[in-house]
């Protein structure tokens, strides 16, 4: 511990009631710092200037750590705000706030440990969110309920909401790594159970036919979105996205490549999420028929609203007014028409799945059902229609013929 250092070396001397010690580091912004350590035996304060001398070497340091509700801050607004979908963002920012700020925040990034992350997880899975959010302290007070009253609800979060907040930290943290702030991402070395996703028996070609007759029927506004959904295979936020110009009459196309999105308060028209989901869809003779007679319903909307109509982008399925529609609405929408034709009800991501049994049933070329399905090979749509019913098949399509006016 004797004899003169080197420059740069830094040095070891009485502070307070033990020793301190500071190394010359570079940080991560190339600038020349001292990084101090402290302690209360000389022994222990050499391990660490040691230890300081040793992380000098393998790169730049930080002087200064934040606090993980500092970081997790500067990371939604710096990192996840400018280069991620709205969706993405408002995603990180509830798990932020509602679960990692509030048990994590307080907490130094740098001395974030494993088990710090592991005992957050599993409090997190014992504590009512209704009593933690204030959920129903927030009602007035004649409609309280539960928690405000003393009556906790037992709200807990669910296994996807665990794994969610889990995620978010991960991604964070994986960000510090890469600026250097700490050595290694703690939380990705803690595991979380998957939730597990509850089977659900698609529609068969009948079901799917029925709901469509009962569509057409009652000359329903959302009639060629159904059809686009369960034939095409098309995403909601996708049709909702879709505007004229997407549409080819002539050539019997359709180009994906918008959609409607609702993302904290704001619904946004914007590009799909990946340059693979766009894509250039040939339309089925049921399709294209829909599609006219979609055209023909919005021409009359507008007529109706007059001034008010506000199509501003020119989309295929809107509102009496020309206002985009709520995704959220037509979710609920299609289970509430899906009840009406006496149907058992779906959720409508779902309907993706009856959608290669409908092409069969339109007696679409297998290779055009091909590039719908987006199948890499022909074999793979083959199967498809090999397994569908003929009669089946015949029985659903007439009877939507006939509600649309005796289209093949």
């Amino acid at each position: 511990m004797t004899g003169k250092r080197g420059n740069g070396e830094g040095s070891i001397y009485p502070y307070k009631n033990g020793y301190a010690a500071y190394v010359w580091v570079t940080k991560p912004d190339g600038k020349r710092a001292r990084k101090y350590a402290y302690g209360k035996t000389r022994e222990e304060v050499h391990e660490k200037w040691l230890s300081l001398h040793a992380e000098a070497k393998r790169g730049p340091v930080a002087t200064r750590h934040r606090t993980v509700a500092a970081f997790l801050a500067y990371w939604l607004d710096s990192v996840v705000k400018p280069n991620l979908a709205p969706l993405s963002y408002v995603s990180y920012e509830g798990s932020v706030r509602l679960y990692i700020a509030p048990h994590l925040g307080a907490k130094r990034l740098d001395r974030l440990t494993v088990r710090d992350v592991r005992e957050w997880l599993t409090k997190l899975a014992t504590i009512c969110q209704c009593c933690a959010q204030g959920k129903d302290a927030k009602r007035e007070r004649s409609r309280q309920k539960c928690c405000a009253i003393g009556e906790c609800c037992e709200a807990y979060p669910s296994r996807r909401v665990i794994q969610a907040a889990r995620d978010a930290l991960r991604a964070a943290l994986t960000h510090a790594v890469a600026e250097e702030e700490i050595s290694k991402n703690v939380a990705s070395l803690v595991k979380v159970p998957k939730p597990r996703r509850r089977r659900i028996k698609p529609w068969s070609v009948a079901e799917a036919g029925q709901f469509l007759t009962d569509a057409a029927a009652w000359d329903d506004h959302l009639f060629a979105a159904w059809v686009l959904v369960l034939c095409l295979g098309l995403r909601r936020g996708e049709v909702l996205g879709l505007t004229w110009k997407s549409v080819d009459f002539e050539r019997g196309e359709l180009y994906v490549d918008h959609q409607i999105q609702r993302a904290g308060r704001q619904i946004l028209h914007r590009e799909t999420k990946t340059e693979e989901s766009d894509d250039f869809l040939p339309l089925p003779a049921l399709c294209l028929k829909a599609l006219r007679m979609r055209r023909a319903q919005q021409t009359g909307d507008r007529k109706a609203a007059g001034e008010l109509w506000q199509n501003s982008h020119d989309l295929v399925f809107t509102t009496k007014y020309g206002t985009p529609i709520e995704p959220g609405n037509m979710t609920r929408m299609f289970a509430l028409r899906a009840r009406r034709a006496g149907l058992r009800v779906i959720p409508l991501r779902n309907t993706r799945h009856t959608c290669s049994s409908l092409l069969v049933a339109l007696k679409v070329h297998p290779k055009v059902a091909q590039r719908i399905l987006r199948h890499s090979q022909i074999a793979m749509t083959m199967e498809v229609y090999a397994e569908a019913s003929e009669e089946e098949v015949r029985a659903a399509i007439g009877k939507l013929s006939d509600a649309m006016g005796g289209t093949g």
